[in-house]
């Protein structure tokens, strides 16, 4: 049997667990389609989940339509969780697109379809709710084409709109404007057809229509558009038909070498991990030891499974196998993380970052001293679950940050650190995260067994600026035998990690670090004695004195820090533009050229991501509630004004008396 593992996605709100129920009624899985205002769907398990309803969390269901065993994948439509949603496009063959036939396109939507078109990802567009009030059919149709893709095409019909008898019908051979709309879609992305139209007075066959639709539909070059609803279930049936004929299909490798991706990890009732896997090729099975690991190098984690769950016909049992094409849960992996690759690479690899890290920062405290130690182990472990959940541990403030995308994440978290952990906790205002860039170049060096050096250790670094987006790169103009390679590492480790805290405070990105000078003292002992590391270089040395060298280097080269820009996009009223513009300049944005159509304005510019929640709440009053705001992250640009300062959670190695007191008073500790 064939496989298809499918996402649905969508702003939130626009009906996309309810189009999820509705298909798993339609596949004969479910007797009753559930609510998610009652709280009875299949994939909104989490009670947290049943009581906002909202999905939080993916989920993962199993069905057969038409010999095809679907793998559906719901995905959380608010921003707050769009990591979730990350994670799953990198195991998607194809994504239907929920779009509201009310709202039409939203904010979340567009940031959606660029990302799947970007990975080109098959998509069908779904426009839901057919059966409410204000349900638009050649409006949204229009607002798809302008603000999503111009490759669409619609198709069906819809009738009686904004009713409960609201209802769709597949266009067909015989409707001239749907063959007309097809030719002029297709044949604008396939020379051959194209050459078949010109030349074939009676136009292109139907069936040749078809099947160039499904072969550019696979190709994510064209998005077939249907209406319905899912709550009566209009036009899902014509969605079912366009999901198996006009999405690719995956065949089953069962016996090629085992290959798979982990893209969400969970914790079971006794707290043992478990790893949502898809298999791209061959086959794992129930007491198999396997490897496991990132995106960089092979770093030898492995484990043994102890259990498989597989996902089939609206269950996930048991089973002693996991193969090709299909989704399970492996427990007993102990060490595995979110975006590991099992077994070799896949043939088509996961792909990482596909949306703007967070750029909201908070300290969460417990409301009972004694719950600090708890609090840190209960994030550690959902940050293993949401790895841009980024956890700072302050030991001299005994405080912890977090990094989260908004408030409605930040409510979620307590909720669950309450409800799971039994932990109390209140946040601080939330703040911006920023990063900080080398201005320019700067370098400097400390060597062995010369003052003010008290470390057995020779290390020089240099630090150059690189491209906007490029990361941080280390680089050896050392020779790579001129010292053992476990003394290099530490360095490289180091560096890395002393670039999460700038001169600023801020994390320093986009540079490259160059390993200019580096020496050591070979293991010594004393004539018949034991090693003596008073005479020898150990990496403890190495990694004591790099941050000292690096934040030298840093300080010649100077930095700059940046703050995250939103882009935004304002509907309002024409009359509403003019109080809006000093609004607008008080908050720092940079507004561009207005388009104003009959009484309606556009407005689209970059504001400060520290502003953006202030301008959704001033909108409404501003505009007589009629005003809509889409925004979403766009770029940093350098602060303009006071630099912001984060505190430093290391021993600071910016202050070298400070550093060394608290460094070497910790190496004699130990």
């Amino acid at each position: 049997m064939h496989t298809l593992n499918l996402g649905i996605l969508a702003h939130v709100d626009a009906g996309k667990t309810s189009l999820t129920e509705r298909l798993l009624h339609a596949a004969g899985v479910i007797d009753t389609v559930g609510s998610v205002d009652d709280g009875s769907t299949q994939t909104d398990s989490l009670a947290l989940e049943r009581q906002r309803g909202i999905t939080i969390k993916s989920a993962v269901v199993s069905f057969v339509i038409d010999h095809v065993a679907v793998n559906l994948i719901d995905t959380p439509g608010h921003p707050d969780f769009i990591a979730e949603v990350e994670r799953v496009l990198g195991v998607l063959d194809g994504a239907v697109l929920v779009v509201s036939a009310v709202e039409g396109v939203q904010a979340q939507t567009r940031v959606l379809m660029r990302t799947l078109r970007r990975l080109r990802i098959p998509t069908l567009v779904f426009v839901n709710k057919t059966d409410r009030g204000g349900a638009r059919y050649e409006g949204v149709l229009a607002d798809i084409a302008e603000r999503l893709s111009s490759d669409i095409v619609a198709m069906g019909s819809a009738e009686a709109l904004g009713t409960r008898e609201a209802r769709t019908a597949p266009f067909t051979a015989g409707d001239a404007g749907f063959t007309a709309a097809l030719t002029d879609l297709l044949t604008g992305h396939d020379d051959d057809l194209l050459a078949a139209y010109v030349d074939d007075a009676k136009g292109i066959p139907y069936d040749r229509l078809r099947a160039g639709l499904a072969a550019q539909t696979r190709q994510a070059l064209v998005h077939p558009v249907y209406f319905g609803s899912a709550a009566t279930g209009a036009g899902v049936a014509d969605l079912i038909a366009g999901i198996t004929e006009l999405l690719p299909v995956t065949g089953q490798d069962a016996e090629g070498p085992a290959s798979g991706a982990v893209f969400k990890v969970e914790r079971g009732p006794a707290g043992e991990k478990i790893a949502y896997v898809r298999m791209f090729s061959g086959t794992l099975r129930t007491r198999e030891r396997v490897r496991f690991r990132g995106d960089g190098e092979d770093d030898g984690r492995e484990g043994k499974i102890s259990g498989i769950t597989v996902f089939d016909r609206g269950t996930d049992d048991r089973a002693p196998a996991l193969t090709a094409g299909r989704i399970g849960r492996l427990r007993g992996l102990g060490a595995v993380r979110i975006g590991d690759r099992i077994g070799e690479a896949p043939a088509k690899p996961q792909t990482q970052a596909h949306f703007a890290p967070p750029t909201l920062e908070t300290v969460v405290s417990p409301l009972r001293r004694e719950d600090r130690g708890a609090l840190h182990t209960a994030l550690g472990q959902l940050a293993e679950q949401d790895p841009l959940i980024g956890v700072r541990r302050d030991d001299v403030r005994q405080e912890v940050s977090l990094s989260l995308y908004g408030e409605v994440q930040k409510e979620v978290i307590q909720a669950t650190l309450a409800d799971e952990y039994g932990i109390e906790v209140t946040f601080r205002e939330t703040t911006t995260i920023c990063l900080e860039r080398p201005a320019g170049t700067g370098a400097a060096v400390e060597v062995i067994d010369r003052e003010p050096n008290p470390f057995l250790a020779t290390v020089g670094l240099r630090v150059d600026p690189a491209p906007a987006g490029s990361g941080v790169e280390f680089r050896r103009e050392v020779e790579l035998g001129s010292m053992p390679f476990s003394l290099m590492r530490a360095v490289e480790d180091t560096v890395l990690e002393t670039l999460g805290q700038g001169i600023h405070g801020w994390q320093v990105t986009d540079c490259t670090v160059t390993l200019t000078h580096s020496g050591y003292w070979p293991r010594q002992s004393h004539s018949h004695a034991v090693f003596d590391k008073s005479m020898s270089s150990t990496a403890g040395d190495f990694r004591n004195l790099t941050p000292l060298v690096l934040m030298d280097a840093l300080k010649e080269a100077g930095t700059t820090v940046y703050e995250p820009m939103h882009h935004f996009r304002i509907e309002l009223p024409a009359d509403a533009f003019g109080p809006l513009v000093p609004v607008l300049a008080r908050l720092r944005a940079v507004p561009r050229t207005p388009r104003t159509r009959g009484r309606v304005c556009t407005l689209e510019g970059e504001v400060p991501a520290a502003r953006i929640h202030e301008l959704q709440q001033l909108l409404p009053e501003l505009t007589r509630g009629e005003g809509v705001l889409e925004s979403d992250f766009a770029h940093y640009r350098p602060v303009e004004g006071p630099v912001p300062q984060r505190p430093r959670t290391d021993h600071d190695p910016l202050h070298r008396k400070e550093y060394l007191l608290r460094t070497l008073r910790r190496v004699a500790g130990g």
